[in-house]
């Protein structure tokens, strides 16, 4: 009979030991709705933290996204150029506002939107008068897009850059901490998160304006009057106080669970890569990658097992993993929609597997995991 072992999950929450402290606080001030003291120091703390002045904390990154959209007035018939290799809460709100996504594939050196893909994307769509309205580049895993190049394509053609950074809380861009780039950033605080507030969001900008505009849209659009006056069609999109203490508390060990995220990262390289192979996500020269999900590639040309059949063989074992994200140009949903290039995250997909990443694993479950992996493929 298999030793019955407790689940180790993907990329669980971990608490730093002051949230219980600062959601009682909340509780006792009897700020349990949307707005209040936590929330203003939630946004204090993180424009500090990331150097980016103006934040808006709201219920969740694709909130974040869908306001940063409205507030650049994108409508039907706009063209939205994004990242294949992502999330699709990366490309829904451009769906919610009636534009058309157009995906760009990554390079095989940062996994990242290629930006070479875009600029041939922009021309081509300028060409034909369909000048996109934004360009959406996701900060995959935990690390930076290009964005000095994006930046620059975007330039040349007035085109408002997005950086989704939601998987990348604590990454850095050369001397810039990730999202401080662009029009906006947004950021994730779900559960599954380097940091979490249960379900939150975070748009910043370096334009104290845009911020101003989101966080008016995100409290229903009201207008100056002591009656409810609405000029504007707004959104329930704020963060609940009580949700913010959570996040004032886990800001406080950012820092500390990158360099934990970092730490498993190289426990899983160094164990992993002699296995002949096996290879894992590359750090761009540019930045420094908090490794938020550490990725494994297995050659299929010489490894024992793909992806499918080791994720499944862990499972046996009450181990969590997860396939690398499906391309958006491969999903269904978005089947008739255009793609630039495409290859890279296909291979990626199809040979990528995420192994947990939770900073609270412990040594064990970490030799746990490897001695398992090692079985699988050189049994």
């Amino acid at each position: 009979m298999t030793e019955q072992y407790s689940r180790i999950f993907l990329s669980p929450p971990h608490m730093g030991g002051q949230e219980l402290d600062l959601i009682t606080q909340a509780f006792k001030s009897n700020y349990v709705a949307p707005l209040g003291p936590m929330v203003n120091a939630f946004e204090k703390d993180f424009a500090e933290f990331s150097a980016i002045p103006h934040c808006a904390a709201l219920s969740s990154g694709t909130a974040a996204l869908h306001l940063a959209l409205r507030i650049l007035d994108v409508g039907a018939g706009d063209v939205v150029m994004a990242s294949s290799l992502t999330f699709i809460g990366s490309v829904s709100p451009a769906t919610f506002m009636g534009a058309e996504p157009v995906f760009i594939d990554c390079d095989t050196h940062t996994w990242n939107m290629d930006p070479d893909l875009l600029a041939t994307a922009i021309a081509d769509y300028a060409a034909k008068g369909r000048t996109p309205k934004a360009v959406i580049a996701t900060d995959l895993y935990g690390q930076c897009a290009d964005y000095d190049k994006l930046q620059a394509l975007c330039d040349t053609y007035d085109v408002p850059l997005i950086i989704d950074a939601a998987e990348a809380a604590g990454a850095r861009y050369k001397d810039r901490h990730a999202g401080d780039a662009g029009f906006c950033s947004v950021f994730s605080f779900n559960g599954n998160k380097i940091i979490t507030t249960s379900g939150g969001g975070m748009l910043c900008s370096n334009n104290a304006a845009v911020v101003e505009k989101a966080r008016w849209l995100a409290q229903q659009a009201r207008d100056a009057a002591p009656h409810y006056e609405h000029s504007q069609i707004g959104y329930n999109y704020r963060m609940s106080n009580i949700c913010a203490a959570i996040g004032c508390g886990q800001l406080q060990v950012l820092a500390q669970r990158v360099e934990q995220k970092r730490s498993i990262f190289e426990h899983y390289k160094r164990v992993l890569s002699r296995l002949e192979g096996v290879s894992f996500m590359p750090e761009a020269e540019y930045g420094r990658c908090t490794r938020w999900l550490t990725v494994m590639l297995l050659d299929p040309a010489v490894c024992r097992c793909t992806p499918e059949e080791l994720r499944l063989a862990l499972e046996e074992h009450n181990i969590e993993s997860r396939p690398v994200w499906k391309p958006m140009h491969m999903q269904p949903v978005f089947a008739d929609c255009t793609v630039y290039g495409g290859k890279v995250s296909e291979e990626l997909f199809h040979t990528g597997l995420c192994l947990p990443s939770g900073t609270a694993l412990t040594g064990q479950d970490l030799t746990r995991i490897t001695t398992l992996i090692e079985d699988a493929l050189d049994g």
